[in-house]
């Protein structure tokens, strides 16, 4: 037994990543982060948020302490690994999920996963720039197993928000391209036709008012419950800047405490 909760333990460790712990906070909010990025950028956010919410983020295969594993270009092992890895921390305590593009569609099929198998389900649902499942843009596009990296790169100058310093240096493109590429890979695998499996928690849109025109609203028919909209001034990677970033953390932070008195 205790072997076993200590591969538990470090199965969770390995997928979850949570910078600030609170043993005793009321909420847990689990991020979920864009197609080439990892898990840093939103582990931190746990910093800036009252002890009452500990703020974890979702670290993917092959990027961060799992470099050496081969990255991921479906969904099915991504949902039951973090499904599976959040099971321990989630079954006592409320909980809410936030994801920015690709990490939306991830989020919202971890979120159903939990659902149908486990009875969890996230008290609010916190989607950031990405069409909903079955309004998937990426099916659209070309293969991205087929995309030369100058496509790839092209395409993520056009989303906006990659740092210069990495568009403009060739080690660090090595590194980046073969990850956004199996990232593009697995939104093209995502195929969710008949949005008839939802979820019945509220859910808060947030987006940038410079973003070209999206089908958000659409995720209205995934849930049962209350959909909001937040925009904000900004592209498509509006969430970077400091002052967005300060009133998503405290729309999340009114929110879960809204639901926790209600």
């Amino acid at each position: 037994m205790a072997s076993n909760k200590l591969a538990e333990d470090i199965g969770t460790k390995n997928v979850v990543n949570c910078l600030y712990r609170h043993p005793q906070a009321c909420f847990k909010l689990i991020c979920f982060p864009w197609a080439g990025g990892g898990s840093n950028h939103f582990a931190k956010w746990g910093k800036q948020f009252h002890h009452s919410i500990e703020v974890s983020s979702i670290r993917l295969p092959g990027r961060e302490s799992r470099t050496k594993e081969p990255l991921a270009t479906s969904t099915d092992h991504i949902i039951a690994e973090i499904s599976n890895a959040l099971l321990p921390i989630l079954q006592d305590t409320p909980f809410a999920f936030f994801g920015h593009s690709m990490g939306s569609n991830i989020a919202f099929l971890t979120a159903l996963h939990l659902k149908e198998n486990y009875k969890l389900q996230p008290i609010h649902f916190f989607v950031s720039s990405a069409n909903p499942p079955h309004k998937n843009h990426f099916l659209s596009l070309p293969s991205a197993s087929s995309m030369s990296e100058e496509q790839v790169l092209q395409f993520i100058i056009n989303a906006g928000g990659t740092p210069k310093e990495v568009l403009e240096n060739k080690e660090l493109l090595e590194i980046f391209l073969p990850v956004f590429k199996a990232d593009a890979q697995i939104m093209q695998n995502i195929i969710f036709p008949n949005p008839s499996k939802i979820l019945s928690c509220d859910i808060t849109c947030f987006s940038g008012t410079e973003e070209k025109e999206s089908e958000i609203e659409a995720w209205k028919d995934l849930t049962s419950g209350s959909m909001n909209n937040c925009k904000l001034p900004g592209d498509h990677f509006y969430l970077i800047k400091p002052s967005n970033e300060t009133r998503i953390i405290k729309y999340i932070t009114t929110c879960l405490e809204v639901s926790y008195f209600s």
